[in-house]
Formats: C-alpha cells, structure tokens, sequence
C-alpha cells in the first residue's frame, strides 16, 4: 500500500502537548472538578483523577500545545 503513495504529497504535521498545570494539585477547584467529571468515561472508577492527570494534554480544555512540528519529503535522484 505504501508503494503506492506518493511520498512528496503528503504534509505531515505533529503537534506536542502536555497539561495545562504542572500537576493536578496546582489547579482551581472548578478545574479540578471539571477534570474528574470529564475524565471519568476514559480513567474508570479505579484510577483517581489526580493519578489520570499526566493524560490532560490529550483534551484541548486542559492541554497547552508545546510544539508543533512539519515535515515533508523531498525525493530526490533514483
């Protein structure tokens, strides 16, 4: 399938993210509470919201972006 591809048509795009806080405990409580009650369907009952935090960044809500990063090929020669 990939042989199939053109290589030089595609952009790729990558962009990092991590928690908006640097820890759950540097939240507001508004914060904190929003996170447990969005978090739930994804952490379950037996993982805390404080210990699912590290995953924030994965919602645009309680994430910041770090870096974004482009590419592409340029082929060149046989």
């Amino acid at each position: 399938m990939l042989s199939k591809l053109n290589l030089e048509t595609i952009l790729f795009l990558d962009i990092e993210t991590v928690p908006q806080a640097p820890h759950f405990s540097d939240l507001d409580e508004t914060t904190q509470q929003l996170w447990e009650t969005k978090s739930q369907y994804q952490r379950g009952e037996e993982i805390s919201a404080k210990d699912f935090y590290h995953r924030a960044g994965i919602w645009a809500e309680f994430g910041k972006i770090i870096c974004i990063s482009v590419g592409f090929f340029k082929i060149q020669g046989d």
